[in-house]
């Protein structure tokens, strides 16, 4: 295929194609208010839509992503829009998508200093930037990462060099075969990012020692009980927002647990969407503590509403940090004193995911993420008390930030059938469009769950999810 350089013929092709995507980008965002928000097809049905053999000869790039979307619409779910309460995911603000956009258009790689000065330079601003927003040590280390599962990784991978270095070994360098073990403890509610870091990362994902944790945040005394059953270095995983019950770790009694170890003890603390709770005076007692934490782990595509996939990690010790992921070769260019990204990250080449979140804090600032986060717990709040003041639902746990935990209920069900049952609602009520939510298990039962993290969601969404939810479980069958 000729390019847009030798030939107009293409050139005209390459902008029909993006005015193409163009159009049926803005029109899909303008549909967000009255989509359905899920039209729940069936696998069988995607594969129908999608599945071919791959083209011998190609096609006109405008056709082509016109046929895509027309084929696979009914696969996408309107989770950018304000009705999507499933999961925790953030919708994409105005700027952030523009960001986004013109990311993928200069297509710049974000490992190396040489490669983009300005996308690792932006990536610098974002990063002191989120430390300014959440009241975290200027000092700190940090990186952009694809999400919270590989900013836990970032944090947990620098717990394990610093922990080799205690018992004597260098965990990057050497490995963990035939080393003294590193011994690992969380609360039972440790969420399922961190524990496959911990399986990645050479830990095992069953040799976490776990401290109950009733109603979400961890029991202090029995983490104590079980820090003292171990002698050598240790790492402590706590919660800022428990994923079921938005519930906090007490980070301060975490950090004096640390402090008090006698083999020395490292705290990292996985605040994927709690960390948010920081940017509000209102709401930042439930972070106190968490500038002791020794690394930090959150989502950027969750509160900060920036497009997927973006998180970030800060570490404490900057040298542990550069020191877990230090590689080199002849063929990496030298930065000339600039910062190389990819000396805090598992990756080596990376998306320009800092434009995405310069464009976004730059557009609603401090003020604006704090009326933001705000909102959005007050929302959690209303929908919350209508669980508790209505008949055939019930609330499971308190909600203290934006995760509201309930359950349908019916008079004469036993356990299992009250189960079955709510597991039936969230597909009924996924399939009725108006709202979207999905299941967990909560102290052994089945719930659904409805997180707030959406900069659109307004009352009016949230009367809309009410609705929802009080249909389905007026009419569900038992």
């Amino acid at each position: 295929m000729k390019t847009a350089n030798d030939d107009p013929a293409a050139a005209a092709a390459s902008e029909a194609a993006l005015q193409r995507a163009h159009a049926l980008a803005t029109a899909f965002l303008a549909s967000l208010p009255g989509r359905s928000v899920s039209q729940v097809p069936t696998p069988d049905e995607m594969a129908a839509a999608l599945d071919e053999a791959l083209p011998e000869t190609g096609s006109d790039p405008a056709g082509v992503v016109d046929e895509w979307f027309g084929r696979a619409e009914r696969g996408i779910t309107a989770s950018p829009g304000p009705r999507f309460f499933g999961f925790v995911t953030g919708g994409v603000t105005p700027a952030a998508l523009a960001g986004d956009w013109l990311a993928s258009a200069i297509d710049q790689n974000a490992g190396l200093w040489a490669s983009s000065p300005a996308a690792a330079q932006t990536e610098l601003v974002v990063l002191r930037w989120l430390k300014e927003l959440f009241g975290l040590p200027a000092q700190w280390a940090g990186a952009l990462t694809s999400g919270a599962t590989m900013a836990n990784l970032v944090g947990l991978i620098s717990a394990r060099q610093w922990a080799g270095r205690r018992l004597g070994f260098d965990a990057a360098g050497d490995g963990l075969a035939g080393q003294p073990p590193i011994v690992v403890v969380a609360s039972t509610e440790i969420h399922l990012s961190a524990v496959k870091c911990l399986g990645t990362l050479g830990f095992g994902r069953n040799q976490v020692r776990r401290a109950r944790a009733p109603g979400g945040p961890v029991d202090i005394a029995a983490l104590a009980a079980l820090l003292k059953q171990i002698a050598g270095p240790v790492i402590i995983v706590g919660n800022a927002g428990e994923v079921n019950s938005g519930h906090f770790d007490d980070l301060s009694a975490l950090a004096d647990l640390r402090d008090a170890h006698p083999g020395g003890a490292w705290l990292h603390v996985d605040g994927a969407f709690g960390l948010f709770a920081a940017a509000s005076p209102r709401l930042a007692v439930l972070t106190r503590g968490i500038e002791r934490a020794d690394s930090v782990a959150a989502d950027a595509h969750k509160w900060l509403n920036v497009p997927y996939d973006s998180g970030f990690a800060f570490v404490r010790d900057a040298g542990i940090l550069r020191e877990a992921f230090a590689a080199g070769g002849a063929y990496v260019v030298g930065s000339d004193g600039g910062w190389d990204p990819f000396t805090h990250v598992p990756e080596m080449s990376r998306r320009f995911r800092g434009l995405a979140a310069w464009c976004a804090l730059k557009a609603f600032g401090r003020a604006g993420y704090r009326t933001m986060i705000e909102r959005c717990v007050d929302n959690a709040a209303v929908f919350a008390r209508w669980v508790e003041a209505t008949p055939g639902v019930e609330l499971m746990n308190p909600a203290p930030l934006n995760i509201v935990c309930f359950r349908v209920v019916r008079a004469g069900l036993d356990d299992a059938a009250s189960d079955e049952l709510n597991r039936r609602a969230v597909r009924a009520i996924q399939q009725d469009g108006r709202a979207f939510v999905t299941g967990t298990v909560w102290n052994g039962r089945s719930a659904i769950r409805a997180a707030f993290d959406n900069w659109q969601t307004t009352l009016a969404d949230v009367t809309l999810l009410q609705a929802a939810v009080a249909d389905v479980a007026k009419n569900l069958p038992a």
